[in-house]
């Protein structure tokens, strides 16, 4: 799910809330597979494999429509001994209305990892964000430029304005988990930074999110001739502004494949089907729209990629998590 936006691209009048934008807020984009993203969704998850991860993901959110929207990530993390923790960088760019309103960010991330005990790990993690949000004032479309039999045919008398905006932001966010259980929560846009384009103030609200889960083994790990298996129920809670979502659902994992259903309150029921073999990890997701606020939207496609690389084993001990891939 993406939150309500304020700029909205509509077929016949396109943005015309563009003029609303100094009192109102915007929202971020959500990605179904959220642990598939791990450092988007929390900055604490940096280096929580040990070894050098890479990962990509792609959501296209309402396709049917004109104005849909599409939203890119690409993150590398991984394990330093040395500062006792991860290390981790996240480019993301996502795209409204076909590329009306565009916004790119780069995020660069540190966590601390602490053991608690022989069971039980803590990590902590703060990220720095550099965001570039534009306009493309030649796509917008008003109401004076229509006539009631021929369409669009009129110049618009509105003056060009908007163009683009940098502003700095920062997150944080705590993790726990040991090997069978996972919890954490994080807070972004700790500043709340100006990201109008016009005039005035437009600040982007905190993201609070709370996530937890478990993992279930159904099979002995290297049983011989056995395939390994596990159920993962699993909740996540975000609120921003006036917004917020609860996703509960469940991984099912039976050797290499990975299968998941969730349900987004209020707004869409989701699949997917993923594969994880060894280092790679692929999956594909899709939510069906079950809300009466936007019918016929064509749902919501989603596909990840993850590569671990290999690294040396090191005697200086650190705890893996252990939760969903996707």
């Amino acid at each position: 799910m993406k939150f309500k936006r304020v700029l909205k691209y509509g077929v016949v009048c396109g943005l015309l809330m563009i003029f609303s934008w100094d009192t109102a807020q915007a929202q971020d984009p959500q990605f179904s597979q959220f642990y598939a993203n791990p450092l988007y969704l929390n900055p604490a998850f940096a280096g929580t494999v040990k070894c050098p991860r890479f990962a990509m993901n792609y959501r296209n959110q309402w396709g049917a429509l004109t104005g849909n929207y599409v939203t890119y990530s690409a993150s590398y993390d991984q394990h330093v001994p040395v500062i006792s923790g991860g290390v981790g960088v996240i480019v993301t760019r996502d795209i409204a209305g076909q590329g009306t309103l565009s916004t790119t960010s780069a995020t660069g991330i540190y966590s601390y990892q602490r053991p608690i005990n022989r069971y039980f790990s803590v990590k902590l993690g703060v990220a720095a964000t550099f965001v570039q949000k534009s306009l493309n004032w030649e796509r917008l479309t008003f109401g004076d430029q229509i006539d009631s039999r021929r369409g669009f045919i009129y110049t618009t008398n509105e003056i060009p304005r908007g163009g683009s905006k940098s502003y700095a932001d920062f997150s944080a966010g705590v993790l726990g988990f040991s090997d069978k259980y996972y919890f954490g929560a994080a807070a972004h846009h700790l500043n709340q930074p100006n990201e109008s384009l016009i005039h005035g103030e437009d600040r982007l609200p905190i993201r609070f999110t709370a996530h937890a889960g478990m993992v279930l083994p159904l099979t002995t790990k290297g049983g011989r001739g056995r395939k390994e298996a596990s159920i993962s129920p699993n909740v996540l809670y975000q609120v921003q502004g006036d917004f917020d979502q609860i996703n509960i659902g469940v991984y099912v994992r039976n050797g290499p494949l990975v299968f998941g259903v969730w349900h987004r309150f209020q707004d869409a029921v989701i699949g997917l089907v993923g594969i994880h073999a060894g280092t790679l990890k692929i999956g594909y997701s899709y939510d069906l729209t079950v809300s009466d606020q936007t019918p016929k939207t064509g749902g919501s496609h989603e596909v990840s990629l993850s590569k671990t690389l290999k690294c040396k084993r090191r005697k200086v001990t650190m705890r893996a998590i252990n939760c969903p891939s996707f």
